[in-house]
């Protein structure tokens, strides 16, 4: 049903290019500028969003085997997530049940951890193995000292977990059926080639770029070239999107040929013609294909606010459908991340930053979505319903959200 789905949205999009023509929203919008440079709505977004929806932490090849494990710091909660031995994925709280002090730094792979405070030692699926001069300490139930989980789901080669231990929130309803499109990447089984973190602007002026096919021909006329497309049709699961230009022209996997997709069945499309464009998981994720040296790969952004509202981080993660093992490929891999950095880092967050700047002088009072910048306009409508909502309305929206996708999916 899903492949159907990819087939359908293909042929709009082909439908549109044939016709010259886009979809458009209603109408121009505007948002508070305020919306970029406020600190207390900044950190409303960050307890309302970031810690209460679930968040993508890892491609599944990043812990490709038990034992695996990284610790990372988002929207300054510590979060531990491991490769547990049955093969599961498990996001903790990365912060001993003693004191509170990290148990984990970096990655790496490991059965236990250590507090390096005062020895307490965890098994890296969450159970209290042992802690220090037992006797001195006085008796404790280890099971009730455990580390903190929280809820985690790993679907289509990614792992999710909402950093709220209580949530009630479902991660599987939260994506709408997002994750059975995503599946199709196959990325279960890829590779994880390389990966890097980034200094941004605001999160949501960051985030704003991965949704908007307009500014490509103009802001990255030197790295994309003047004639690169400049529209979207916009595909969305509840807040989740997917931004693809109307064409019926693919590049063949692995080389510079285009593929004329009218002279093919339908039926026999490529899977990564099927994908082309922008899939962005709501409220950090842009996932995007490349091909470097002809290795099929794609480029993972993990994107998080940071400590100030003019601030955020990228993580970009490069898969690969293989690991390389031709110097050519290998080389194409590293010559097109190497390429990406110039594009996100040197002219969108470069950008992205003077962007903030200027909005910081109070002077600018709205900022403007077109009718050809539908995504734009659908994420910050999102942003302000779930900032809006109670935790039972958020539980609401998401399980009304699922009914409507499995009506749709129905009819």
């Amino acid at each position: 049903m899903s492949r159907q789905k990819l087939m359908e949205m293909t042929q709009s999009l082909i439908d549109h290019a044939e016709a010259g023509t886009m979809e458009l929203t209603d109408d121009v919008v505007a948002v508070p500028a305020s919306d970029y440079t406020d600190e207390a709505r900044f950190a409303l977004e960050t307890e309302k969003i970031f810690k209460r929806l679930p968040l993508m932490l890892a491609p599944s090849c990043e812990l490709p085997e038990p034992g695996c494990y990284k610790a990372i710091d988002m929207a300054g909660i510590p979060v531990l997530v491991t490769r547990q031995k049955d093969g599961t994925a498990q996001a903790f709280l990365n912060s001993c049940t003693h004191r509170g002090n990290p148990v984990a730094q970096g990655s790496g792979n490991a059965t236990r951890f250590t507090c390096g405070y005062h020895g307490w030692t965890f098994k890296n699926d969450g159970d209290l193995l042992a802690i220090a001069s037992p006797k001195d300490f006085g008796t404790v139930d280890k099971a009730q000292f455990c580390l903190q989980k929280f809820p985690t789901l790993e679907r289509a080669g990614l792992i999710w977990a909402t950093l709220d231990p209580e949530s009630a929130l479902d991660i599987e309803t939260y994506l709408c059926g997002y994750d059975e499109m995503l599946s199709h990447f196959g990325f279960d089984n890829w590779h994880l080639f390389d990966q890097r973190t980034i200094p941004g602007p605001n999160w949501k002026t960051a985030y704003d770029g991965y949704l908007d096919f307009y500014h490509l021909p103009v802001l990255h006329k030197d790295t994309f070239g003047a004639d690169f497309f400049n529209q979207a049709n916009y595909f969305a699961w509840g807040p989740h999107q997917r931004l693809s230009a109307p064409s019926k022209f693919v590049q063949k996997t692995g080389s510079d040929e285009q593929i004329d997709l009218t002279e093919i069945s339908p039926q026999d499309w490529p899977i990564d013609a099927l994908l082309q464009g922008v899939w962005t998981i709501f409220p950090h994720i842009s996932i995007a294909s490349f091909y470097g040296g002809g290795g099929r790969g794609a480029m993972i952004s993990q994107l998080f606010p940071g400590k100030t509202v003019g601030e955020s981080f990228t993580t970009q993660f490069y898969v690969m459908e293989h690991e390389p093992t031709d110097d050519a490929v290998r080389q194409g891999a590293n010559d097109q991340f190497a390429f990406l950095k110039t594009v996100v880092a040197d002219e969108d967050y470069t950008t992205g930053k003077r962007q903030h700047e200027s909005l910081q002088s109070g002077l600018i009072e709205k900022v403007w979505f077109g009718r050809n910048e539908g995504g734009g306009q659908v994420f910050h409508q999102w942003v302000d319903r779930l900032i809006d909502a109670d935790d039972a309305e958020l539980d609401r929206i998401f399980a009304s959200q699922k009914l409507d996708d499995q009506l749709e999916a129905a009819e």
